[in-house]
């Protein structure tokens, strides 16, 4: 049954309420080491820990009153409930994000305190947590990936290209490569100084970090995965009529984002070994972190796995960012391997069914996996429309329906016993 005029009206206005309560909310600037912490360490030859001091925090402003913050969004859930009523289907959505993001302003108020990592766990989860009762950790899963990828690292062919184009080519690059995607959307590459990642995407722009240097691969892989993805589902979601709320992601939603986004490297060919053992360290420091380590115990754990300094700080920073260097940490990061692994299963059990038109649903905004079936509910009812832009793989499924078939049947074999039957090939 098709939405009447007046609820479609009443939806869209209660979500534009989201979109403008949300916009001053940056957590990653919140959270941020400054530049000149990094330069302290490096100036210390890397044998201090940073000085992460009371008021550090102070230096990133939040740019809005907390505590009226917090109101605002409890006035829009309660207005949500009186005018959607409890029980409609967009409801639960709405009031997700309002709690969501009460609770952000909470970390955030929070930061140098023990109380940001315990909110943070809460938001984007702990590497602790199991996919299914019986099955291993995010933690146990980062260590088993990591024994086949350092192996794989030793073999000559998987030496990476030398990183030899800087920040202004690649800019130049990836603007001409977004053109060609999103032709009428304005989109822009930029560089920035304010990041900690080489790339990061925001709402029509992505931005490079000055000073990075990559090489084509890289630039390969911020095509599929910033623009692809992150900003696929941005303006996809940015395009939907009444739940423009879907344009924006709060952290419930980055674990299904960053999942795909790995995904969508892995499934067109465009992650290295090299990618995933960056990822696989994140999850790895987050799970020593959480054990207790400080920061320079991460530090010196990634150093002695063979990453250069640089890349060691670089992990060890996005893990105590927001924290201090012997606090809890920040456990974003271990999003990408616990998404990849949710949306990669979602994927195979859509496939096994023959519902291949759920696929495309992830990319109609920014949702997590568990608001498919409310997404297919809204679609029906005109609430929702389905997605503007789709990656190519997913536009023509009969490729990824066919690897998708057979990596089910593949999974079900006992691989001890395949090891067993082929040793005497491999020796």
């Amino acid at each position: 049954m098709a939405a009447t005029p007046e609820y479609l009206a009443t939806v869209k206005e209660l979500s534009d309420r989201i979109v403008e309560a949300q916009k001053p909310i940056r957590i990653l600037d919140a959270v941020k080491w400054r530049l000149e912490t990094k330069q302290a360490f490096f100036k210390n030859k890397c044998k201090k820990a940073p000085v992460i001091g009371d008021g550090y925090y102070e230096g990133n402003p939040l740019g809005f009153d907390p505590h009226a913050k917090r109101k605002e969004f409890h006035d829009i859930e309660r207005d949500i409930n009186r005018q959607l009523g409890q029980l409609s289907p967009v409801t639960g959505m709405m009031r997700r994000a309002c709690r969501e993001y009460q609770m952000v302003v909470r970390m955030l108020e929070a930061r140098g305190r023990d109380e940001f990592g315990d909110l943070s766990q809460e938001l984007y989860g702990s590497a602790s947590d199991v996919f299914h009762v019986g099955d291993p950790t995010v933690a146990e899963l980062g260590t088993s990936m990591e024994e086949t990828l350092v192996s794989l690292l030793q073999h000559d062919s998987m030496t990476e290209d030398d990183k030899t184009i800087d920040a202004d080519a690649a800019v130049a690059e990836l603007n001409a490569r977004m053109g060609r995607v999103f032709p009428n959307d304005g989109i822009r590459v930029m560089i920035s100084d304010g990041i900690t990642a080489d790339a990061a995407a925001g709402t029509d722009y992505i931005k490079i970090r000055k000073g990075a240097m990559l090489n084509n691969n890289d630039i390969d892989v911020l095509e599929a995965h910033e623009g692809w993805v992150h900003l696929g589902t941005t303006l996809n979601g940015m395009a939907q009529p009444y739940c423009t709320f879907l344009g924006k992601g709060q952290p419930s939603s980055t674990v299904t984002q960053e999942g795909l986004a790995v995904l969508t490297e892995i499934i067109t060919l465009r992650s290295t070994p090299s990618r995933l053992y960056k990822l696989i360290n994140r999850v790895r420091a987050v799970t020593l972190a959480e054990d207790g380590a400080n920061f320079m115990d991460v530090f010196h754990y990634l150093r002695d796995k063979s990453l250069s300094e640089e890349d060691s700080y670089t992990i060890a920073s996005r893990v105590f960012r927001g924290s201090t260097p012997d606090g809890k940490p920040f456990t974003k990061d271990i999003s990408y391997m616990k998404g990849f692994v949710q949306t990669f299963n979602f994927m195979r059990l859509a496939v096994a069914q023959g519902k291949l038109d759920k696929l495309p649903l992830l990319f109609v905004g920014k949702i997590q996996l568990e608001d498919i079936k409310t997404i297919d509910q809204l679609l029906a009812e005109g609430i929702v429309l389905p997605p503007k832009f789709v990656p190519p793989h997913f536009a023509d499924l009969k490729g990824l329906a066919s690897w998708l078939s057979f990596s089910r049947f593949i999974a079900a074999l006992n691989f001890q016993q395949v090891e067993s039957d082929y040793a005497s090939l491999l020796s």
